[in-house]
């Protein structure tokens, strides 16, 4: 049963309906096109930084289209990220300065350690009014966009003009304490069955809440974080995600709005889905291991089929007839092998599998009830969160928005990334309106990217993805230290780099292929950008085409976005909004994250300080934009 018709049926049908089909009802068409197989020692060719400035009379006319919309390169699509007049284009020489200001003070320890204190005590001593403007002149006025969709509009008009789109982001986040924060984890994230009976239900560590992890909010500086109160304020993140796909839909024609999975329903059902998809493939691994195929990429696996049965008859999984059963068929084709996009397909079709929540043990073979019981209510809050995204997604489509689903914690993610790909499977049939999201920093990011882009290969919808480095480093690799499970982050940054540059080609590669798939490049990083568009160049794709976009997040790295929009590439910054009180956990994380990224790199300000003086020797002090 596909996505589209799981809502309707769940609103209607019984809790062992919903456990019957929920989300593993899906049939698949085999593919037809093979995998594409990789160099490994291409990835670790170094970047060449060899970006030159190419102009033509017109700048954004960098590449020529034949009759068939298939690039021939005219020129080499190269930007300068050294020309800060064009960089600064849009910026008066105001903003110039608090840009400076703003980026300086994030490089002092005590300020940013105690930025909360400092606007909380400035706010007592100025007054509401006084500390507003204040916050305006400096940090709100660099990171955030506005108030509200009214006042947003004047700064989404002018980036576009300059070549710069939006994705809008409503950035206000519940002031909660720590002690608060940990209590309602704790109280959304375990299940009635755990409470009454704790530690007799087959769960495993990482996909249980733990007190000293429940603020989701520590040692993470790049995400908004939400926390389960009730189905009602859940109704209310809907409603708020709904305006911004409508302003984002009436402030231009090609505009992006993000959501996350937290704000729409209770995270216990994030968990525990999680861990049933996460043992279904590992269980799929432990068979690949015994045919000697262990230590394999993911779509390289591929079970021979006799092997298979023998092993599943051998363990108890089910009697020799069922075992064939499940094997015939379109499922199987002529291939003899089953790899493991169709062992999901098994699974989802296997009619004796009566509640969502069974797992298979490695030890015994046999299938367990993650959970002793589920109730009517836990059923409930499952179904909503299902419908929830069904609105979002049909609204998305209405007004002509592409949606972006944010990656969350590892714990959480199987499970968004599922519900992601059933939006993408009806809503993506004629362009890309879903994108999922992939954090490279992750050791399964890549086998995550290739089995996703095969199956919207062989189910014929379109592929969409934004990459990025990844949120939640430090909290992830201490809860995995403290809790007792492997470390999901590769060992370091330059891992990470190759990690994101290999999946990076692997969409491009997708795109060059059939030019089905999208990919937005959401990167700080001047050389991912320069490597991307190195590829772009070897393989002769056109920024027009609207294939490859780029992102960063507003009131930083103007000088890769603007160079970069105002030469004809698809460019976004993350546009966040909202009153100035409510969005000061956002404005806090920003003085986090700058801090590290200006002591690392003089370079934004470096650049910032060679505009000025460009504009103070040539008697343009006083420049504003003309849009």
């Amino acid at each position: 049963m596909p996505y589209a018709k799981i809502v309707p049926v769940l609103t209607r049908a019984g809790s062992a309906n919903f456990r019957r089909c929920a989300v593993f009802s899906i049939r698949r068409p085999r593919s037809t096109v093979a995998s594409t197989q990789r160099d490994p020692a291409a990835e670790e060719q170094p970047i060449e930084s060899t970006c030159t400035v190419v102009k033509t009379a017109d700048q954004g006319d960098l590449i020529s289209q034949s009759s068939k919309g298939t690039a021939t390169q005219s020129a080499k699509i190269s930007i300068d990220f050294e020309n800060t007049q064009e960089a600064y284009k849009s910026k008066d020489t105001l903003e110039l300065l608090r840009s400076l200001l703003v980026f300086k003070l994030c490089t002092y320890d005590f300020l940013v350690d105690k930025n909360k204190e400092l606007m909380d005590l400035s706010k007592k001593l100025l007054g509401q009014r006084f500390f507003e403007r204040l916050m305006k002149m400096t940090f709100y006025g660099q990171f955030v966009a506005g108030e509200d969709h009214e006042a947003i509009k004047p700064l989404i008009q002018k980036n576009r003009a300059f070549g710069v789109g939006s994705v809008l982001d409503y950035s206000v986040e519940e002031d909660l304490t720590q002690e608060e924060a940990e209590k309602k984890e704790m109280d959304s994230c375990v299940s009635e069955a755990e409470k009454e009976s704790p530690g007799l239900d087959h769960r495993e560590k990482k996909y249980k809440a733990h007190r000293q992890f429940g603020d989701r909010r520590g040692g993470v500086i790049s995400a908004r974080t939400y926390f389960y109160a009730d189905e009602a304020k859940c109704d209310h993140h809907m409603e708020t995600f709904l305006n911004c796909i409508q302003a984002s839909g009436g402030s231009s024609e090609d505009g992006f709005s993000a959501i996350k999975m937290t704000a729409l329903g209770r995270p216990q059902f994030l968990l525990q889905f999680s861990e049933v998809l996460v043992k279904w493939r590992r269980f799929f691994s432990f068979l690949a291991a015994q045919q000697g195929k262990a230590g394999m990429e993911a779509l390289e696996q591929k079970l021979e089929l006799e092997q298979l049965q023998e092993s599943l008859t051998k363990l108890g999984v089910g009697d020799r007839d069922d075992i064939e059963n499940w094997f015939t068929g379109e499922k199987l084709g002529s291939s003899g092998t089953i790899d493991l996009l169709d062992w999901n397909s098994l699974i989802n079709d296997r009619t004796k599998i009566s509640n969502l929540l069974v797992v298979p043990s490695l030890e015994t073979g046999q299938l367990e009830p993650l959970l002793s019981k589920f109730t009517e209510e836990e059923e409930r809050q499952m179904k909503r969160m299902l419908q929830r995204m069904d609105i979002l997604a049909k609204h998305a489509m209405k007004h002509g928005v592409r949606l972006m689903v944010d990656a969350e914690q590892t714990y959480f993610q199987p499970a968004i990334s599922r519900l992601t790909l059933e939006m993408q499977r009806i809503f993506n049939t004629d362009k890309p309106i879903i994108f999922n999201t992939y954090q490279c920093y992750l050791k399964e990011a890549y086998d995550n990217v290739s089995v996703d882009v095969e199956l919207s290969r062989r189910e014929g919808w379109l592929f969409g993805a934004k990459l990025v480095r990844g949120a939640y480093m430090y909290q992830e690799r201490s809860r995995a230290a403290e809790i007792g499970y492997e470390d999901p982050i590769n060992p370091d940054y330059e891992s990470t780099n190759r990690m994101y540059h290999k999946c990076l080609d692997y969409v491009l590669e997708e795109i060059g292929h059939n030019r089905k798939a999208n990919v937005m490049v959401a990167s700080h990083n001047e050389d991912t950008v320069k490597f991307t568009l190195q590829r772009m160049n070897e393989m002769g794709l056109s920024p027009t085409e609207n294939k490859v976009y780029f992102g960063q997040l507003l009131g930083m790295c103007d000088q890769i976005s603007f160079p970069l929009g105002q030469a004809g590439f698809p460019v976004y910054k993350y546009v966040p909004y909202g009153p100035v009180n409510e969005v000061i956990p956002y404005l806090s994380r920003r003085a986090q994250e700058n801090r590290g990224f200006m002591k690392g790199s003089q370079r934004e300000r470096l650049l910032l300080w060679k505009e000025l003086k460009r504009r103070l020797l040539n008697g343009e002090i006083l420049y504003r934009p003309a849009y």
